[in-house]
């Protein structure tokens, strides 16, 4: 039999999302933001999403990311940066430039958001579609 602590290192070698304090949840709860998902898009394929990953300057995001607040931006963008997942460089001119960029693990990530991205733009008017029907069966049960 199992001490309370051997369950917590077997526990903790093995990471479950479905378990709730497990560690990969909160993981997957925040890469799974809207903002993050496309600022990987924008860092991991260039603002028309044909070119390779590149660096890019915080003014050029806030203007590539429609809706995106100036707060918000940073705060995911810090966040992402202290996963590891973006580096942020800065280079001391006047005014001072800043550059983000995907790390190798941030990479890993964006070739999985590309493919949620190009997923979501291809069976977009699908899913409309169905949101339409499905709206129509509810109006018609109240």
């Amino acid at each position: 039999m199992a001490t309370a602590a051997q369950k917590r290192a077997a526990a903790k070698a093995e990471y479950d999302a479905f378990i709730a304090a497990c560690p990969s949840r909160r993981l997957l709860d925040a890469i799974s933001d809207k903002w993050v998902a496309l600022i990987l898009s924008a860092l991991g394929s260039g603002p028309d999403c044909a070119g390779g990953p590149r660096p890019m300057r915080y003014s050029e995001l806030l203007r590539l990311l429609a809706g995106v607040s100036e707060k918000m931006l940073t705060q995911t963008l810090r966040a992402l940066e202290r996963d590891g997942l973006v580096t942020r460089t800065v280079t001391p001119t006047v005014p001072v430039m800043v550059h983000y960029e995907l790390t190798l693990l941030g990479m890993s990530l964006h070739e999985m958001m590309r493919g949620l991205k190009a997923w979501a733009e291809t069976n977009m008017d699908e899913v409309l579609g169905h949101r339409r029907a499905y709206d129509q069966v509810v109006d018609t049960l109240r």
